[in-house]
């Protein structure tokens, strides 16, 4: 398949970037010209002159498409609104700063296709980002994730990203789980590679990051973690809580009773006791609890009839 017969969505979010639109449309254009390609600009909530420079764009140019958002939802609301809007069957995805080089987006579409891939991740392995704000909450951040979520990528917060269409399919964003992309992903069983992409300075206007991104970062990290792992089964995560409650209410009892026993102290008085029927109280609502969600999850799946798997492939007859 030569590139003139490859057809791609660019999907760009923008909010505040009126320093960078001309230059970044530029560059993409130059860099797309192989391809049968759209641009799908996605200004979320700009309050600068943003929109108003896009939309010229979209006047001279058909191949770009502007979708306006009513207001700031966040980058992820912004990718999601890109995605449903995205009609070719590779989608790439980029930041509107100007950081990441639209000359990366070739050579990843190429390796996407060789290696049959379903996405491809950049790797941002030399950043152009100060030290302190940037680098340093970038890598804490990466190392937590790969960690916890045993995904051998390097950079998952990374905008600069090719994939498959069909993937989306099995992608619902909210909240901010676009650095989460790779993993959401990886979960449901698709194949993600990596490639080491330019980083650059940023051209115009200032960065929207920092170091308290770090704390938001743990959260949704805490959050994919227990949707992707636990939504089928809630009773493994909050049993298991309701069991070492109820642990802890047999020791703390115990240690009651040898009170009583070895040292003669009133058991009434005791706040050991309050404690012990704390706990076993805690216990049985968090089994509750627990059987209440598995009840809610099995009636979800029914009613949607959403599946709990994916068939990459299917070999023999089909289904009558």
């Amino acid at each position: 398949m030569g590139r003139r017969d490859i057809k791609i969505s660019v999907v760009v979010p923008i909010f505040n970037e009126d320093g960078n639109i001309d230059k970044l449309y530029n560059e993409l254009k130059d860099n797309l010209k192989d391809y049968q390609y759209e641009i799908i600009f996605v200004d979320d909530g700009s309050t600068d002159n943003s929109f108003k420079m896009l939309e010229n764009i979209s006047i001279k140019d058909q191949k770009v498409k502007v979708v306006q958002l009513a207001k700031n939802f966040g980058q992820s609301a912004a990718f999601q609104a890109g995605f449903d809007n995205a009609k070719n069957e590779i989608i790439v995805t980029i930041d509107g700063d100007l950081q990441n080089d639209p000359k990366d987006i070739p050579s990843m579409i190429d390796y996407l296709l060789e290696n049959d891939f379903d996405m491809v991740v950049g790797w941002r392995k030399n950043r152009h980002d100060p030290l302190f704000s940037k680098k340093i909450p970038s890598l804490i951040a990466n190392r937590i994730i790969s960690k916890v979520l045993k995904l051998k990528i390097h950079d998952t917060g990374c905008s600069l990203k090719v994939f498959k269409k069909s993937i989306l399919e099995d992608l619902n964003l909210y909240g901010q789980m676009h650095r989460f992309i790779p993993y959401l992903i990886y979960s449901r069983g698709y194949s993600i590679g990596e490639v080491v992409v330019k980083h650059r300075e940023r051209y115009k206007g200032k960065s929207k990051y920092g170091f308290s991104r770090i704390i938001n970062v743990l959260l949704d990290l805490f959050t994919v973690k227990f949707l992707n792992d636990f939504s089928t089964n809630p009773i493994y995560v909050i049993g298991g809580l309701s069991f070492f409650s109820f642990l802890l209410g047999i020791l703390s009892f115990l240690v009651l009773v040898l009170m009583k026993i070895f040292k003669n102290v009133d058991m009434t008085g005791n706040p050991l006791l309050l404690i012990s029927v704390f706990l076993f109280l805690i216990s049985i609502q968090l089994l509750m609890i627990g059987l209440l969600s598995e009840i809610i999850i099995r009636t979800y799946f029914e009613t949607t009839r959403k599946n709990t798997y994916r068939i990459k492939r299917f070999i023999g007859d089909d289904k009558k």
